[in-house]
């Protein structure tokens, strides 16, 4: 596309040109002045392409400025649910990041002004094609936990409710580009065939065509190993293009592998080759990883429930021990588990208190790190999506307080516990199955307070949908409630780590999960919570079936 610039430039030329022909005394021949006509007329013409031009310009200006006033409006009516939702969150970057990207290619000037003038600002934050790809890992990684539908996905749909508008053909196919750029080339091609549809059915102008689409197709079928659907998608690009030179190389290249693999198979159901036609077989952990995969992501779909015989045994209650003032004002305590007991305590932390320790936690927010188990430090990981900051007790009353309180709700001592980390889970947040506790063979924890004894985990507030917390090894998904806590003691009586609290943070479907821990350590609890030398004293009850489906009751 010719650019303004060059339009300006071009007119310019022709003008002075004209008056250097004016200046020859053109009039004094009418035959010399005939090539002023054909001056005129392209003087018109270029006037013209360049109206037509700055017209369009102006348009596209105006429907993104259109779009990001309606969008802006939306959001400010209600922040947090609106980041919340993953496809709100998705092109907000998009928009501020290949979208911006995309206008300044053809829009040179208009952008111009936006990215010297807005982002010598300080207070102006811009998204990084990082933070692109983050959110597009999310929203894959949300489509495979909750089965969630691309084409609902793309129409702003989220488990059967419209959340948000439907994503344009651009969206969709910058999404498609980050899976690809990150070589998950499943999701690539459901994205890719979403935009090809989108952008049949639009009528407005892309920066991309149907040939690129066809492209990506085609190319992602072949990396996925399907060289037979990339070459069928090959020739339905050189049918609108024939001469484009990829596609016309490639071509040759994918019969010759098709050919290549048919006769290897054939050889192979000869038993020419010496080769074994099974699968390879797959190790015991990575079956275990698959098998624990499903069970959590059925979890967190909220698909099943524990078993009756457990079910049956358990109470809730109000917690009077523990401390005096606990007589007047006693604990909500709902059990959800029985061995290892886990517990809900309702209502134990106020509105007021939550967003006391927010506003303090998110000026020091920090990418969520885990423990390396060879080296022991904290490190970021792709498997836990959040931020995360610490808090001190002397820092501030609340935080003293909300202490004191763990003390009262668990019965523990609270002196070697750990700071108040405060949690925001991001775009499509989660935090895989884990141990709170460390392992033996880890390099954490290894000081005199000892290994972490019980998690008391706040929710600070609502989800929408998903965020929950599910243990895989109970089969017990606990949703978030606001103003409650769940809590559950890590280790055995003998101190050693109980396996059975393996847990997991689910993807955040739509909202925005705050949560806030506190860890207990061993120091101090010798004479609350004396050892026992019985190793796992509690593994009898646990012959008990720990979850079934829900569809089976």
């Amino acid at each position: 596309m010719v650019s303004k610039i060059s339009h300006i430039a071009c007119v310019s030329f022709f003008l002075l040109h004209l008056e250097s022909w004016t200046h020859a005394e053109l009039f004094t021949a009418i035959a010399e002045m005939e090539p002023l006509l054909q001056t005129h007329k392209r003087i018109i013409d270029d006037l013209d392409h360049y109206i037509i031009k700055e017209e369009e310009r102006i348009a596209v200006l105006r429907r993104h400025l259109d779009l990001y006033k309606h969008e802006h409006e939306k959001a400010m009516e209600d922040i947090p649910n609106y980041l919340g939702n993953p496809i709100n969150a998705f092109t907000l970057i998009k928009r501020l990041t290949t979208e911006l990207d995309d206008i300044e290619d053809s829009i040179k000037i208009g952008t111009d002004y936006i990215k010297n003038i807005t982002m010598n600002h300080a207070d102006v934050k811009y998204p990084t094609l990082e933070d692109l790809a983050g959110a597009a890992q999310a929203l894959t990684r949300l489509q495979t936990t909750y089965h969630l539908n691309v084409h609902e996905l793309a129409q702003g749909v989220l488990n059967g409710v419209k959340y948000s508008f439907p994503m344009s053909a651009a969206d969709c196919y910058e999404l498609m580009r980050a899976l690809y750029n990150m070589k998950d080339y499943e999701n690539a091609l459901a994205w890719a065939m979403e935009a090809l549809s989108k952008l049949r059915e639009e009528t407005v102008s892309h920066s991309f065509t149907e040939i690129d689409l066809l492209e990506y197709i085609s190319f992602s079928y072949y990396l996925k190993g399907d060289v037979k659907s990339a070459l069928e998608w090959t020739e339905k690009l050189l049918a609108l293009d024939p001469e484009h030179p990829r596609a016309r190389g490639n071509v040759p290249h994918f019969k010759k592998t098709i050919a290549e693999q048919e006769k290897a198979v054939r050889r192979r159901q000869r038993g020419e080759t010496g080769e074994e036609s099974s699968k390879p077989e797959v190790s015991d952990e990575m079956r275990d990883y698959a098998i624990e995969r499903k069970k959590y992501e059925a979890l967190c779909r909220g698909e099943m429930e524990i078993s009756s015989e457990i079910a049956k045994r358990l109470k809730c209650r109000y917690l009077t021990e523990n401390h005096p003032f606990l007589r007047l004002a006693p604990f909500k305590v709902e059990q959800v588990y029985i061995s290892p007991d886990v517990f809900v305590f309702h209502g134990v932390i106020s509105d007021d208190e939550i967003q006391q320790i927010q506003d303090m936690a998110m000026p020091r927010f920090k990418r969520a790190v885990v423990h390396d188990p060879k080296t022991g430090e904290l490190v970021p990981a792709h498997y836990r999506i959040s931020k995360s900051a610490w808090l001190r007790d002397p820092e501030a009353a609340v935080v003293a307080r909300l202490t004191r309180r763990v003390q009262h709700m668990t019965g523990l001592d609270v002196g070697s516990a750990e700071e108040l980390q405060v949690v925001n889970y991001g775009i499509g947040g989660h935090y895989e199955p884990h141990y709170d506790f460390a392992r033996k063979y880890e390099n954490a924890f290894n000081h005199f307070d000892g290994n972490r004894i019980a998690t008391v985990l706040f929710y600070m507030s609502e989800v929408a949908q998903g965020g929950a917390t599910v243990f895989t090894e109970l089969g017990l998904s606990v949703f978030p409630e606001k103003n409650a806590a769940l809590f559950w003691l890590n280790l055995h009586p003998s101190g050693e780590g109980d396996m059975a609290t393996r847990h997991a943070a689910c993807p955040v479907l739509r909202g925005s999960k705050w949560v806030c821990n506190k860890w207990l350590h061993q120091g101090g609890q010798e004479l609350i919570k004396p050892c026992s030398l019985d190793y796992q004293q509690e593994g009898i009850q646990r012959k008990i079936p720990r979850a079934v489906p829900k569809s089976s009751r």
